[in-house]
């Protein structure tokens, strides 16, 4: 999926654009006080990050503004998919777990769609504030953030929302499932 040239041709930048702003437009509690005329001329004169949005839509994402940072003035966007996208799923964590399988592996790992997309993986924190502006992964799970002390002892966790409660779990960076994907931002 590696992708030199990040930088959509004018139809492509019109979709997402158009999408973009439908979505804003629907979910206006997800971004209070935003308005999309300054939303919509920061990502045109941003070909870069509007690749990174077009990418998480063309895999199933439902990319969102979340927030914007009070001090670089950056809209934060998170994947506002209902679940894990299809086009992100059953994929081990990341490069290590991936080559340590020696049998039936994954296309791919979740960290390096993540960086290869130009987004990252969500946080156990920014999951579960995700979690405050709807019911995500009630049906999947995500990969998130893995600390670096349990990634060193071959670890990763991932979260899902069950039973009106966000759950923490654990499993072995290199096991992958077709209910398992990742969100980011």
């Amino acid at each position: 999926m590696k992708n030199e040239k990040r930088d959509l041709q004018p139809e492509q930048r019109e979709e997402i654009l158009r999408i973009l702003k439908t979505r804003f437009e629907k979910n206006m509690g997800r971004h209070k006080g935003l308005e999309w005329a300054e939303v919509g001329t920061k990502l045109e004169n941003n070909p870069e990050k509007l690749w990174s949005l077009y990418e998480m839509e063309k895999t199933g994402g439902e990319p969102d503004i979340i927030v914007q940072d009070k001090n670089t003035g950056e809209y934060i966007f998170y994947d506002c998919s209902a679940e894990s996208p299809k086009g992100r799923r059953s994929f081990c964590y990341d490069l290590k777990a991936l080559e340590s399988r020696k049998e039936h592996k994954p296309q791919n790992n979740a960290i390096d769609m993540a960086a290869d997309m130009g987004i990252e993986l969500l946080t156990e924190e920014e999951y579960r504030e995700l979690q405050k502006f709807g019911d995500f992964d009630t049906k999947t799970s995500s990969w998130v953030k893995t600390p670096d002390n349990i990634r060193k002892l071959g670890g990763a966790i991932f979260c899902d929302r069950r039973y009106d409660i966000v759950f923490v779990y654990h499993n072995g960076a290199e096991s992958y499932y077709a209910s398992r994907g990742s969100v980011a931002y």
